[in-house]
């Protein structure tokens, strides 16, 4: 990244840190409209983003029902580590399983069992989909009933078996969704069942949903190679048996997730990561320096993430008293990397005005935790509070978050600390106002980047990265770009007047 203008400007407050509030962006000659500009990047050395939003590993944040609905708005998650491996494993397996095509567990009905009856429980569960394995007494299929079935039927009060389609092709549980869509595309037929050694219906292939997963009818899906839904998943230094069930569970990124990322585990985890030739790219943080940034990245880290202490819900900048503001840290530690690896900005985004400074100042991505716990797919609590309604969000350094389990302890330090009179919290633990659906959040999130990009004259990321122009703003500039001199009697779905 190279910006003149970026390097004057910061180089003007020497020791000095800045964060979003501090500054603003100039706006610049622009000769397109803000919907034309790209904002697509890059999570980490091998993985890209089709928008660059990113969910925190935090335990009221990103578990599986998170990750996916980022992956389709095209992100990614980062599944918390928080809890204990075989949860965590499952909770990547639900991800990278959710767009493979097979149905795990299909709705299926006996032979005897009568056609009325089939049609009657379809219309009670409201299914919307026809086509149903049928099976026998042992679990094993012998038939397909298809709406072409039924169509030409006389009388429905008969048996299913005198109904379905009885030629079946089936296929064994090895195989994998190209296999299947060869086989469906051959035959001429619509469902696929997977069977087990005897024999037994253990998933079904629909080729409808196999045929938009090639046809990639969703553009914005952020997927591999193999058409699945991305996920990353959280770890700790030297957390052997965790590295090697999210590798079991075909993790794409693994995320050395600690509190202080300039620190010997954490380098040694790396080294130790990428000399065993893992296909899976190794995000290491947190850190808020340039030399940190180089240790990494000698390493072998195919991204790092930057943030001491700018989340809302972190208090280790009062307890520990240390930490860059963000918009410093962002900025020096992609000077100091360049365009090697990613970077990503983790923490204080309140607005989608801070993303794009973020961006501005060296980001690739941001990983937001108070935006998202405040959806519907958020794991947090949901609860009414004076007639709202609110979602229950604590950090990863709570005194709660600690004592849940060791994943929060180890991220701060304290794994062997066992008496909970004894922990040291760097978090504490609130409420957010619901605000939602993910896709509707992220939604104004990105609408708002693409303003800044088009009030920038930047048709894409990295082109804001090298034209854009800071300005230092005053407390009452501040106070100036927020509402004044009203009373907010409605927000607006991309502003929340500040506690």
């Amino acid at each position: 990244m190279k910006n003149s203008h970026l390097d004057q400007f910061m180089a003007s407050f020497p020791n000095t840190g800045l964060t979003f509030d501090d500054v603003s962006l100039v706006t610049q000659y622009a000769d397109f409209l803000p919907d034309e500009a790209n904002v697509t990047s890059s999570f980490s050395r091998h993985i890209r983003l089709n928008i660059p939003f990113i969910s925190a590993a935090m335990d009221t944040v990103t578990q599986s029902e998170m990750a996916i609905a980022i992956a389709l708005e095209g992100g990614i998650g980062v599944i918390h580590k928080n809890q204990d491996v075989i949860s965590q494993s499952k909770q990547v397996a639900r991800v990278k399983h959710y767009l493979n095509g097979l149905i795990r567990d299909p709705v299926v009905f006996n032979k005897r069992q009568r056609v009325i009856d089939l049609l009657a429980e379809k219309a009670r569960r409201n299914f919307q989909f026809s086509g149903f394995p049928i099976v026998d007494d042992n679990g094993c299929p012998v038939g397909i009933l298809t709406a072409r079935d039924i169509k030409f039927l006389r009388e429905t009060d008969v048996p299913v078996e005198q109904a379905m389609t009885k030629n079946l092709i089936t296929a064994g549980a090895a195989t994998s969704m190209d296999d299947a869509f060869n086989i469906m595309v051959d035959n001429q037929i619509g469902k696929l069942p997977i069977v087990d050694e005897a024999g037994k219906l253990i998933g079904l292939y629909s080729f409808s949903d196999v045929k938009d997963i090639y046809e990639n009818t969703n553009p914005l899906f952020n997927r591999d190679s193999q058409h699945r839904l991305r996920v990353a998943g959280a770890i700790s230094p030297h957390d052997d048996e965790r590295i090697q069930a999210l590798i079991d569970a075909d993790v794409d990124a693994l995320v050395i997730d600690t509190a202080h990322g300039d620190s010997k585990g954490v380098i040694e985890t790396v080294r130790a990561l990428k000399a065993a030739g893992i296909k899976q790219d190794v995000i290491a943080g947190n850190i808020g320096t340039a030399e940190a940034a180089v240790r990494l990245v000698d390493a072998g880290a195919d991204a790092v993430k930057v943030g001491i202490g700018p989340g809302s819900i972190c208090t280790t900048r009062v307890v520990a008293g240390v930490g860059i503001p963000q918009l410093t840290a962002v900025y020096e530690v992609r000077k100091a990397v360049g365009d090697e690896i990613p970077v990503i900005s983790d923490g204080g985004i309140t607005y989608s005005g801070d993303v794009a400074k973020a961006v501005a100042a060296g980001a690739a991505s941001v990983m937001m935790g108070s935006v998202l716990a405040a959806t519907e797919e958020s794991p947090g609590e949901k609860l009414i509070h004076q007639g709202r309604t609110y979602v229950a969000y604590r950090g990863m350094g709570s005194l709660d978050a600690m004592k849940a389990n060791k994943g929060s302890r180890e991220r701060y330090g304290q794994k062997d600390v066992n008496n909970p009179e004894h922990l040291v919290p760097q978090g504490i633990e609130g409420l957010v106002p619901y605000r939602g659906k993910v896709a509707a959040v992220l939604h104004q999130y990105v609408g708002g980047l693409r303003f800044s990009l088009g009030y920038c004259g930047a048709r894409d990321l990295g082109e804001l990265q090298r034209k854009a122009k800071f300005i230092r703003v005053s407390s009452a500039s501040l106070h100036e770009a927020h509402p004044h001199g009203v009373k907010v009697i409605k927000d607006a779905p991309n502003y929340q007047t500040k506690n």
